[in-house]
Parts: C-alpha cells; structure tokens; sequence
C-alpha cells in the first residue's frame, strides 16, 4: 500500500504521492486512472515528490488526461505544506522557492518569457499582441511561465463560453503544444478576474501558472499595477510582477485528508 494526501489550491484539487523513499513508478495510464473521479481517488493533478540532487525535492505533475507538465503553481504552494518547511522545488520549469505562510505559501515562479519560440507558437509573431484570435475574442497576449499560456483580456467574462471556446483554442495547430486558455477582465488597476481553460484538465476551480501569466500581460499593456489580486472561481491569489524580474505568486494551500492506495490496482 502507498500513501497519499489529498490537497488542493482554491479547490484546484491534487492527489500528493511521496516517492522520496518508496519509489512509484507512474505512466499516462496510471496517472489517468488514479485521477478518475468515478473509478480512481480523482483530482486535477497528481503531484509526485520526489528527491533531486540541486533542490530540497523534485515535483512531478500529471493533468487528469494522463499527460506530464511543466509547471503547476497551485500545486507548487502546496509542497511546503506537504513537506513541512520551506523548500527548493526542481520541476520541469526549473527551480521553484516556495515558503510557508499563514494558511498557504508564497513562490517564486521565476521569470516570465515572451519570445514566440518560447512559448512555444507555430510561427513567429508578436506575443504582445498577437496577430491572431477565435471567433469574436480580442486579439491575445502569451507568455510562458514555465508552461504556455494565452491570455484574452475580455470586456464581459460571464459572456464568453469559456468551455466551448477553450479546448478549441487549446488544441489550435498555432500551439505546437498545446496552451492554457485564461479568459480575464480588468475590474481595476490592481484586479482581475478570471477563469482558465487548463490544458489537459479543462476548467479548474483556479491556476496558479494562469494567474501570473495573466498578470504578467496585464502589467506588460498597462492594465494594472502590481502587485495585482487576481480573482479565481476558487478564491484570489496575489501576483507581483515588474518587468524584467521573477514573479511572486501568494495564495492559500488546504490538506483535506491523507489516505492509501495500492498503486498496481491502476
């Protein structure tokens, strides 16, 4: 039997496996399995500790469709909770500082990139204001903040079919692999409110990476100033941003319950 703990990030759900001592050997498939909300445990991600040789721990992170990731920042504040301690995090996206605070944690996610082929897009083009866009939207931005994100800065966010129009976008020929989809509004010069299209796991009640990217091209067009409240489904996260640094990301992390599985069964 493994252990495991249930977690999650303004409900942004996440089934936590500790592999530092016991290894766990995880594929699309059993990662799908386990995030089954009818025949597995279920979450949107499962987040797997591990060790690593230039950090405190390493993080794995698998969408509910099976596929790994790069960078997850709900789940990012809740590895020092797991933990126990402050913590330097490797994960695909590189090192993450994540620190304990009252009720969650506050990250350094690092800094933002915005060069077309960083993204990654298809072709060239400004990511500033991009030369394209769906159905009705504005044009975008997209930033990469250890994962691809692009953002439309919307006048009436409950008029926008964010389930529609997200796995459309997410899967676009332009997004060489795939994107995360943030449909914001602007409510003043330092909120936001949004809701995300999450590549892999759809709608999610928040994400952090989509928080800060959001910001992050919100401050790049002069929407707002940091350091912003960006206002989720689930709850709010403040994102600090100025422009050639990392971006600060602080926000609440909750343990539900901690269980145990028997990983083979998936």
């Amino acid at each position: 039997m493994g252990r495991f703990s249930k977690m999650h990030g303004l409900g942004n759900d996440f089934v936590v496996i500790d592999a530092r001592v016991d290894a766990v050997e995880m594929t699309q498939g059993r990662a799908r399995a386990i995030a089954d909300r009818h025949a597995g445990i279920g979450c949107d991600q499962l987040i797997l500790i591990g060790n690593a040789d230039d950090a405190d721990v390493s993080m794995q992170i698998f969408n509910a469709d099976g596929s790994e990731v790069e960078a997850c920042g709900n789940a990012t504040r809740c590895v020092p909770l797991f933990v126990g301690r402050d913590v330097l995090i490797r994960t695909r996206a590189g090192l993450l500082d994540a620190k304990v605070i009252d009720g969650g944690a506050r990250v350094d996610m690092g800094a933002p990139r915005f060069d077309w082929d960083a993204i990654p897009l298809a072709y060239a083009m400004d990511t500033l204001t991009m030369s394209a866009s769906w159905e009705d939207l504005p044009a975008p931005a997209a930033v990469n903040v250890g994962n691809p994100h692009v953002i439309f800065f919307v006048e009436d966010l409950d008029a926008v079919d964010t389930a529609r129009l997200g796995p459309i976008i997410e899967t676009d020929p332009l997004f060489p692999a795939r994107v995360n989809v943030n449909f914001a509004q602007v409510m003043g010069d330092d909120h936001i409110r949004l809701i995300v299209w999450e590549r892999g796991a759809g709608l999610t009640r928040a994400c952090g990476t989509g928080a800060c990217a959001t910001a992050v091209a919100a401050v790049r067009r002069k929407l707002v100033r940091g350091p912003v409240t960006v206002s989720l489904p689930g709850g709010d996260l403040i994102i600090d941003w100025t422009p050639g640094g990392t971006i600060s990301m602080t926000g609440p992390a909750t343990h539900v319950f901690d269980g145990e599985a028997d990983w083979s069964r998936f």
